[in-house]
């Protein structure tokens, strides 16, 4: 799809399913190289991170039959643990898939990993990790190569800073592993719960402990298993904020609002009335909408995938309004096109000031990343 067109002026209304998360699927997809009997997975979205994932799963061994969100997965007899740069080069996620080829078969390439523009992604705290478990890690050409050395028996890690893809990718490789491994000031975002809940269903011994730490047990193999992914927490926060900025009356299912309590109560703060069930979430936008500064922050701080879409809501505003981006050093690339469309945003470092009563007007656009589109 090269352009969207929007036809502006209309309240949001009705109900809406939520679909499973993209960024749940994609470390469980990886896990799955570990796994040699069958997995089914639920609740997957097919969208375009996905299908590289598959294709990319499918070069290293395993076959995938796709069917609406269901994903059967089996292994052929194939041992391949070369991750080419035409697959990975779209997506960070492709990084994923060096844990579980090292857990597997102790030798991995996989090409340096893509995405979005949004800031540096870099591979460091992997391959900090994975040297200090007995990996002999390169760059070589775009590659990291990677081999077993002399696996220890025990390892205990702290990360430098938190980080969602390593916590995940540092998981996956120790659960084949012998022995004991102690991560420390992991991120702890829900996507990685998911990861935990599904490799324990197959027979992973994975427990979180207190204070960001979480611990693995190693087992020599893993069993066949079922699983359901959870909810796109994301795309939750996305239409609740698009409720809040039309005045719109919106209901979303297949949600659990104790997972997005941090969204939810900031848009209580803005103004808008939003009553919870168990699975269920309302929300109805009005017209006043309060200022407010917002940071973001790692789970479960408010996440950097809603900020460029509060932003669209504080611009409507009655006063000035403040956003300090601390995930990303380049996230704010939709400031320039929203200020095309009448926004009054101006950034300063990582922090953008945000003047309040925007009218929008249509305007030409270019999409800068996902969440920002």
């Amino acid at each position: 799809m090269k352009k969207i067109v929007i036809q502006g002026g209309y309240k949001l209304h009705g109900s809406i399913n939520i679909s499973g998360s993209k960024n749940a699927s994609l470390p469980i997809l990886a896990s799955t190289l570990l796994i040699d009997k069958k997995i089914i997975l639920e609740n997957v979205p097919i969208v375009k991170d996905i299908l590289t994932m598959v294709n990319l799963l499918e070069t290293l061994g395993k076959k995938i039959k796709i069917k609406k969100n269901k994903l059967e997965i089996t292994s052929k007899n194939k041992k391949k643990y070369f991750a080419k740069y035409d697959l990975v080069k779209t997506m960070r996620a492709g990084i994923l898939v060096i844990g579980p080829l090292l857990a597997k078969f102790n030798s991995a390439k996989v090409s340096l990993p893509g995405g979005c523009a949004i800031g540096a992604r870099p591979v460091d705290l992997h391959l900090d990790f994975l040297s200090k478990s007995g990996y002999d890690n390169k760059i070589l050409k775009g590659y990291v190569v990677s081999k077993k050395i002399n696996l220890k028996d025990k390892i205990c890690y702290t990360f430098k800073k938190i980080s969602v893809g390593a916590t995940e990718n540092l998981i996956i490789a120790a659960s084949l592993a012998k022995g004991t491994t102690i991560l420390k000031n992991c991120a702890t975002e829900p996507e990685i719960k998911d990861l935990i809940d599904f490799l324990n269903k197959t027979g992973c011994k994975i427990n979180y402990q207190s204070n960001r730490t979480i611990k693995i047990i190693g087992v020599p193999k893993i069993n066949e298993t079922n699983y359901t992914v959870m909810f796109d927490r994301i795309e939750a926060g996305t239409y609740l904020i698009a409720a809040a900025l039309t005045e719109g009356k919106i209901k979303i299912k297949n949600v659990d609002p104790k997972i997005i309590k941090t969204e939810i109560k900031i848009l209580r703060k803005i103004g808008a009335k939003i009553s919870l069930k168990s699975n269920e979430i309302r929300i109805t936008g009005k017209k006043k909408i309060k200022n407010l500064n917002i940071k973001t922050a790692p789970y479960p701080g408010f996440p950097t995938d809603l900020q460029a879409q509060i932003m669209v809501l504080l611009c409507k505003a009655q006063k000035k309004s403040e956003i300090q981006e601390n995930i990303f050093e380049n996230r704010f690339m939709h400031v320039a096109e929203l200020n095309r469309m009448g926004a009054k945003i101006y950034t300063k470092g990582n922090k953008a000031v945000i003047g309040g009563g925007t009218t929008f007007l249509g305007a030409e656009l270019m999409a800068t990343d996902l969440r920002a589109s």
